[in-house]
């Protein structure tokens, strides 16, 4: 982040999300500007921020930009989801002149995608789970999962979130199927079919730690958050402290 003082910041998001940034704008004094699509005309952020404009949609990055030079904002704070973890997006907004109240490029650009964000991790002496490299092919896929110790194992794909293509293999005959339907599912929702394998944790629970820093030299971590109540490898509750997760675990953890 820089020094630059913000008076005006454009919220490129919805509902709840804007609300809250909104919330916090005002107790700083900062002007909140909001974007909506036409399915959202009646939502409540529409009404709460200081001036809200509509949009095609919440992923038009020129849309967004020219809502962000009439409004004459300073920053853009683009909330979760939609363009919050594009890097392209993100510096577009800073070739603009603005501030991006976000994520540092480089960091998306590492994390990602899962096979840089691995690869990362390994060279800072991180602990990773036992994978493979990008799969060029089911042959490729099925030697990995021997050199993982054998099945089960789980393939995901490289880029996107939200659990979509993350799929478990528990035998040979399986991979398959598996493969080409995960490929067909990140070229559907991500734009590349790039698969990486690593061995599946019965059981495992899925626990994170948010970090948060200010762009210089300043990092603190939130804690940890319990994630493991999934659907479709989707977080549906997230809580904070884990319930689960031993005093001895969390001070080597954190």
């Amino acid at each position: 982040m820089s020094d630059a003082k913000i008076s005006t910041l454009l919220i490129a998001n919805r509902s709840e999300c804007a609300l809250r940034i909104a919330r916090t704008c005002r107790k700083l004094g900062i002007k909140a500007v909001g974007i909506y699509a036409s399915p959202d005309a009646q939502s409540l952020h529409r009404e709460q921020l200081d001036e809200c404009h509509e949009v095609p949609s919440y992923t038009d990055a020129e849309a967004i930009l020219g809502v962000a030079k009439k409004a004459g904002a300073d920053a853009i704070h683009p909330g979760y989801g939609f363009l919050s973890e594009n890097p392209t997006f993100a510096k577009q907004v800073l070739n603009s002149g603005l501030l991006w109240v976000g994520p540092d490029v480089r960091s998306m650009e590492t994390f990602g995608l899962k096979d840089k964000a691995r690869e990362a991790a390994v060279a800072c002496g991180v602990p990773v789970s036992e994978g493979s490299p990008l799969l060029a092919s089911v042959d490729e896929a099925c030697a990995y999962a021997e050199k993982v110790g054998g099945y089960p194992v789980i393939l995901k794909p490289t880029g996107g979130g939200g659990g979509i293509g993350m799929t478990v293999v528990r035998s040979e005959s399986e991979m398959r199927p598996a493969f080409e339907a995960a490929q067909t599912l990140a070229g559907k929702f991500f734009g590349e079919k790039n698969l990486l394998l690593e061995k599946y944790v019965e059981q495992g629970r899925h626990i994170e730690v948010q970090i948060f820093g200010d762009g210089k030299e300043k990092v603190a971590h939130l804690g940890e958050r319990e994630c493991s109540v999934q659907r479709r490898n989707q977080k549906v509750v997230e809580e904070t402290p884990s319930p689960s997760l031993p005093h001895s675990v969390r001070t080597e953890l954190l």
